[in-house]
């Protein structure tokens, strides 16, 4: 394809020398430029692409897209864009012939279940014999192929390119996580999608987006389209108090779930318990019943969801159900550490507020005698959440261990005593580990027959960021190796 073909409507004055430039590929990343690619350079927070350009250039770039000022005197084309991600959107469509018009894409949005119901979406599809593609925070799979994930939503060229991957093997659905930063930054626009979804929203991000109004607006450009078309489907939750601010397009057709008596898909009949969780969910064609070995309410909200999901999808009811009864664990969501101790110990990615209170109020469903809970905060991100959640944690908990998530470039200690402002609203006990291997250690090392431990904030994650360097860390493994110098033996599993 000519260059001139792809910046079609892109840039308002096109050079008619552009279409004798054939563009053999496109890329954002020097390091990843061959001969005939067009270069795409951002403005960044810390190096700009720009940089890079000339780097591009000796690599065989025949263009490149920005919306920076030229470079003087630079050897090929310039071409200054009015929005650079989204013209990288566009022009990745249209490289790879518009995959997401030759597959339904389903995009799930909101605070905190997104990967859960992804997981849960595609086990459901794969159930059925279809041939899917997820992307999210813990890993990405294409047909089979599974590669870790960098970001929870990738740059729109990376998206288009697992498209193009899925197609080529004859597959029909792509689920992935579609996060507010994403959807700020443009990463998904002009996509085509088939089923736009939505989870909840609380606090969290406003580092980034400033406000919960911004954080919202983020948000709910899924169901604007984003640039492109907006959703066939659009899937609610009933019960979150922002969905009645969901505005959705008259082509849309827009389902609810939730527990209330309004929702289209209504979990009732709900048992949870250490096995999981058993329900029926009433709906237009009948009442089907769900079981699953995940826990919780918020386990409920999730996977009612995703069942809504799956009929949007062509799924019958009761494929749909056999595909979420196969779902048998996400990493780092409530995720078990089983090495043959007399407590259960709990790994997750709870990170808000309203994610803490999910978890610690699924443990306290399963009946322990006390429940223990580490947990810290990220540093460089919204400090506001740290007191709440510290108050959040003291007030459903027995035992608080304070410690470290990803300090980043704060102070650990200072992120702890903002914690702690919240947590000294109770009079619940608490300890203060800034060592988050320690204070894993200690947690392990108080609890009893009966109880449960929460390691929360890190789930999935294999690394603690730190000030100055980045260090190997997952509480999975930490908390085996603790319990193994505790005696007791195993590895018995871990997965939920």
């Amino acid at each position: 394809m000519n260059l001139a073909a792809l910046l079609a409507d892109i840039v308002p004055h096109a050079d008619p020398a552009w279409e004798r430039i054939e563009v053999r590929g496109l890329d954002y990343d020097s390091r990843r430029i061959g001969p005939g690619f067009v270069f795409f350079a951002f403005p960044g927070s810390r190096t700009s692409g720009a940089l890079f350009a000339r780097d591009a250039v000796e690599r065989g770039a025949v263009a490149v897209v920005s919306e920076l000022e030229p470079p003087p005197d630079f050897p090929v084309p310039w071409i200054r864009a009015a929005h650079g991600r989204r013209a990288l959107a566009l022009m990745s469509l249209r490289f790879y012939g518009r995959p997401d018009e030759r597959l339904r894409l389903t995009g799930v949005t909101g605070t905190n279940g997104k990967t859960t119901t992804v997981f849960a979406i595609d086990a459901m599809l794969r159930h059925a014999g279809r041939t899917a593609a997820m992307a999210g925070t813990v890993l990405y799979r294409i047909a089979g192929r599974e590669a870790p994930a960098v970001n929870t939503t990738p740059e729109s060229l990376d998206l288009v390119r697992m498209m193009d991957e899925l197609a080529r093997a004859g597959g029909t659905d792509f689920v992935f996580e579609v996060s507010s930063h994403a959807l700020a930054l443009e990463r998904i626009h002009g996509f085509r999608f088939h089923t736009a979804l939505f989870t909840n929203l609380t606090q969290d991000h406003l580092d980034f987006h400033g406000t919960m109004e911004a954080y919202f607006a983020a948000k709910h450009r899924l169901f604007e389209g984003a640039g492109g078309p907006p959703p066939r489907f659009a899937i609610v939750n009933e019960d979150d108090p922002w969905t009645e601010r969901i505005v959705t397009a008259p082509q849309t057709e827009r389902w609810s779930y939730g527990l209330g008596a309004r929702a289209r898909f209504r979990a009732v009949d709900i048992e949870a318990g250490f096995h999981g969780v058993r329900f029926t969910i009433a709906h237009p064609g009948g009442r089907t019943r769900i079981e699953s070995p995940m826990c919780g309410l918020i386990s409920v909200y999730n996977l009612t969801a995703a069942f809504a999901a799956g009929l949007s999808l062509g799924l019958e009811p009761e494929a749909a159900a056999a595909g979420l009864a196969a779902c048998r664990a996400v990493p780092g969501r409530f995720e078990r550490i089983d090495m043959g101790q007399p407590f259960l110990v709990v790994v997750d990615y709870a990170h808000t507020e309203d994610a803490l209170q999910n978890l610690i109020q699924a443990a306290r469903a399963l009946g322990p005698k006390r429940v223990i809970t580490v947990f810290g905060c990220g540093g460089d991100r919204d400090k506001l959440k740290r007191p709440r959640m510290g108050e959040t944690a003291a007030a459903l908990s027995d035992l608080v261990v304070v410690t470290s998530d990803n300090p980043r470039s704060e102070n650990p200690l200072e992120i702890i005593n903002d914690i702690l402002v919240g947590l000294r609203r109770r009079d619940t006990p608490h300890e203060v580990e800034p060592d988050r291997r320690e204070a894993i250690r200690l947690a392990i090392g108080r609890a009893a027959a009966g109880d449960i431990v929460l390691i929360a904030g890190k789930g999935h994650e294999t690394c603690q960021v730190l000030a100055d360097r980045t260090i190997a860390f997952d509480d999975r493994a930490v908390a085996r190796e603790v319990l193994a110098e505790y005696g007791y033996g195993g590895p018995r599993g871990g997965e939920s």
